[in-house]
Order: C-alpha cells, then structure tokens, then sequence
C-alpha cells in the first residue's frame, strides 16, 4: 500500500525570493555563509557606513571612494565622428576614444545586460604602466589633463611605484569601479575575461569574488605566452600569464566546445575496418575507486588479467564490458592479447572538445607573434616597436570561440592596439557570423610619429583590418 502524497503546508516563502533577487542584482554584498550584508548593500546604494566594524571581506584605503565615483553621474557624452569611421551609416561596431570610467556610465543606458562576452587587459600594475590621480577626481577632465588639454588643479599624476605604501590600493582604486560597472553591462549567460599577471593575480581574483560573486567563478586559464625561455631573467623566465574567466551567472552560463583540429581527428584510426568508422582507443582503467571496477579478464588469446593495474579501478562494472565486447567495442590489439582498452568512435562523441585550462602558444600565438602580426599590418617602421604588449589575435578567438555566438556583443574597455576588434572581424569572416564589438581607449601619449596616441593607432588597425577582409 502506498503513502498518501504530503503536501507542503508552509507559505511560499517570500523572503528567500526577494534575497536571492538582491544577491543577484548585487553580488557584492554575499557574505560567506551566501547571506546578505546589509552594511555593504548600504555601501553600494550610496549610504555612508561605519567601515570600523570588523568582517569577512576584501577592504582597502580608498574603498568607499569607490563607491562615490560609481555613483556620480557621467558628465561625459559621446560625439560620432564618421569622417574617422569606416561604413559609418551600417557598422553597429564602436571604437570610442575617452576615459573607459566615463564611456561605462554613459554605456549603462544603451548597453545594460546586453554584452554576451567582455575582455580586457588592464594594466599589470608592474610599476610604471598607469597614471593614477592621487586626489581621485576622476571625470571626463582625467583624460584632459593627461593628455594636456587641462591644467592639473591640484591633481598629482605618477607612476604607481612598488616603493609607494599605496602600490595595490591604487591599482585596487582602479580597478573596482570599472569592473562594477561592466559587470552591470554583461547578460544572464555573459562571461568576462581578464588578462593578468603574478604582480596583481590575488588581488584581481578577491575583487572579482565580490563584484561578481565567488560562486560565479569559471576559471583561471594560464596562458603560455613564450615561444623560447627569456635568458634576461634574473630569476626564472616567466613563460605564463593568466586569463581569469567569471560569469555573470554560473548557474546559466556554458561554454561552447571548440572544433577539433586536423591533428585530433588524424589521432582516429580503425585498424579492424569497424564499419562505424574511425575511433580512438580509450584506457579501461581509470584511477577513481569504483566499487565494481575489480574483475578479471580472459584475452582473446587466452591469458587471464588477474585485475587492473595497481591502484586503478576498470572503468565499467562486468556485465557493462561483456557488453561492449559483444558489441565489438572493446579493442584487445592486433594479437588479441592486449589489455583491452574501449574504442571511441568519431561519429559518435560530442561535436567538439570541451575547453581546457591550458592553453600553449602555438595554439593561441605567443607575444612575439602578437608583435610580429602588428607590425606587419601597421608597416611598422623596422626596430620600432609601436605598442609593447599586444595580445595575439588568435588568443582572443579562442575566448570569442568558447563565449560567443554569431550575434554577440563584445566589450574591450582596455581596447589597447584594438586586438579585440580585430579578432571579432576576423572570427566574423571565419564562421559568416555579425558579432559586433565596443572598444574603449584612452589617447594616452606615445612616441611614435605616425600614432601620437594609443587611440590611434586602435583606430587606424581597425579600419586597416576592415580593408583588408573586404578585399
């Protein structure tokens, strides 16, 4: 006789939706335990709170600053300027010259909960690579002092140096505003990535786990950026950087398989002409303890394999590998004496590979490649380095591959050379796809007589990247 069905007798509990609806909208103010802290959902609704009290969390000098600039109002606005534009009544793709701060507030209107993918490649925080206003007045004017256009009005400019007891809080300073503000810009299923080094490796992943929420953390990808061992190292070479990936909602968000390459499907074979067609063979042993993975085995010759080697487990239960044998699915070498190992047909495994966490330079290119492929589309003059820290291409295609599909919205707000425009062109014209893409620069000063600023020459990549595929 059956149990009469219970019902649940309790209220819809209403409390539980409107928090989950208010660690969504702000993900920052998650405790440990996944409960609210009203003290930083004050903080992020603009109220002044007591920083005295003691918490779990990330805190640093200037934090509630932060919060001040999120919340000020841009006073910015953005000015088209189709004599520098390519097809400028049809392209939806932007390159916008101006201080990235100011560009994502005016960007929140437009763009919110639109993006599908952002990447950016902040500052290192190596000691020398941003300019940071020590009275922390950032506005439109930041950009217009810097590059001259403005007097200083009290405001200090210089490097952010290691000996400076404010090293990270400031490289914190920056940061958190813009990331707060284009995490508000990605979509359920968005997904952002961040290029980073060792310098600010700990510090980045903190502010992310509160920004975005230490749940919605993907993974972080090391990134084998030498093509040869850099012998001007005092210490070790550093061969690696990282590509930090966090998800607007991890519960929502997947990734898409990347193709095969010709070298995978070449590693299929079918030595016993298998009508199913080609297959890889696959170890029957695995080392995770599976209860009914100790067995013996008869070869096809006759030699019994008392069990699988030590310290492994077979990976099906008996019955299971009968199975496959009767099915022809178990391979035991030429001889039949082999220990069997599963065949993996082609025709029959998940279109694709699943993405992984390690990603060498000849797959993505190296930063020698990534210097090499500028240089050659910009006619760089021979000896002159135009920009000193470009991404390959093919490394941005490799996120646009696993986080994008052909209508995606992409966002660089740290656009650099304008890597990130070019891939998207690029992987466009390779699957027929129309992603556009959003790229922020600020015209940061540099040496070259042709590109008296980093924005550009961003510009000039672009429009000489969009002439080259339209031939």
């Amino acid at each position: 006789m059956t149990e009469p069905e219970k019902f649940d007798l309790r209220s819809h509990d209403m409390v539980s939706d409107k928090t989950q609806e208010l660690l969504r909208l702000f993900p920052e103010v998650r405790t440990e335990g996944g409960k609210l802290d009203f003290e930083r959902l004050k903080l992020a609704l603009g109220e002044v709170v007591d920083s005295g009290k003691e918490r779990y969390g990330m805190n640093w000098p200037g934090k509630a600053d932060c919060f001040k600039t999120i919340q000020s109002p841009s006073v910015g606005a953005l000015r088209p300027c189709p004599e520098e534009s390519v097809n400028f009544d049809t392209s939806e793709n932007l390159v916008i010259e101006g201080d990235n701060l100011e560009v994502l507030k005016l960007l929140q209107k437009s763009y919110l909960g639109k993006v599908k993918m952002i990447y950016i490649d902040p500052p290192y925080n190596t000691g020398n690579d941003f300019i940071y206003p020590d009275n922390y007045a950032e506005s439109l004017d930041t950009y217009l002092k810097y590059t001259g256009q403005a007097d200083n009005e009290g405001s200090k400019y210089s490097t952010n140096s290691e000996t400076d007891g404010r090293f990270h809080s400031k490289w914190l300073n920056m940061m958190y505003p813009r990331l707060y503000l284009a995490h508000n810009l990605l979509g359920d299923d968005g997904v952002i990535f961040v290029s980073i080094a060792d310098h600010e490796i700990q510090s980045l992943r903190s502010l992310m786990n509160e920004i975005f929420g230490e749940e919605n953390f993907i993974a972080t990808v090391v990134w084998h950026k030498m093509d040869s061992p850099k012998n001007s190292a005092i210490h070790l070479s550093e061969d690696h950087e990282y590509v930090v990936i966090y998800s607007r909602s991890a519960e929502i968000w997947r990734p898409n398989s990347l193709p095969r390459t010709d070298e995978m499907v070449a590693r299929y074979k079918n030595p016993d002409n298998d009508p199913r067609g080609v297959w890889l063979l696959s170890d029957l042993a695995a080392r995770n303890f599976y209860a009914q993975g100790r067995y013996s085995i008869t070869t096809k010759s006759g030699k019994v394999i008392p069990g699988p080697p030590a310290g492994s487990y077979w990976r099906v239960k008996k019955e299971k590998f009968d199975e496959l044998d009767r099915d022809n699915r178990i391979w035991w070498g030429k001889s039949g004496d082999n220990r069997p190992g599963i065949k993996r047909f082609l025709s029959e495994v998940r279109d694709g590979v699943v993405p992984q966490t390690y990603w060498p330079w000849q797959e993505v290119g190296s930063t020698r490649n990534a210097k090499q492929e500028l240089s050659q589309l910009m006619e760089a003059i021979s000896g002159e380095e135009i920009f000193i820290t470009p991404k390959p291409t093919r490394l941005i295609q490799r996120m646009l591959q696993i986080a994008t599909d052909e209508e995606s919205i992409i966002l660089d707000f740290f656009a650099g050379s304008g890597t990130t425009g070019q891939a998207v062109l690029e992987q466009n014209k390779k699957d027929n796809g129309n992603r556009r893409f959003i790229l922020v620069q600020l015209p940061e000063p540099t040496e070259h007589k042709v590109f008296p600023t980093i924005a550009d020459l961003t510009k000039e990549r672009i429009r000489r990247v969009i002439k080259k595929i339209e031939r």
